[in-house]
């Protein structure tokens, strides 16, 4: 399901469709038997999430060969969402994910003070 799901988020993001790609991605969605409950940050993201639904549903219906997957949105207020505060905080995050960063900074002489 969890492919599927982000499949379809990739899918979205391809499209343009920017904040239901990153709603779908906020967090893993959890299964139970048929039920899929997914975690929302806030009543106006579950609204957005909502009126996106029935495509998302129709997606997973056909590609998991099941027509009675339901999805249950629920807001949770306290989940939190990694932010990058400064430049130096930005930086690590991108240093993360590709660590060739660090060779241009030091080959261009780049400095996070600018």
């Amino acid at each position: 399901m969890l492919v599927y799901w982000n499949k379809y988020a990739q899918r979205l993001g391809d499209k343009g469709f920017k904040i239901m790609e990153s709603l779908l991605l906020i967090n893993d969605p959890k299964l139970d038997g048929t039920a899929i409950t997914i975690e929302l940050p806030n009543e106006g993201s579950k609204l957005d999430f909502e009126s996106q639904l029935h495509g998302l549903l129709g997606y997973l219906k056909g590609h998991l060969h099941n027509h009675d997957i339901t999805i249950n949105v629920v807001v949770n207020e306290t989940i939190e969402t990694k932010r990058s505060f400064n430049d130096q905080d930005r930086y690590n995050r991108l240093l993360q994910i590709n660590p060739n960063i660090e060779l241009l900074r030091t080959t261009f002489g780049l400095d996070l003070d600018a």
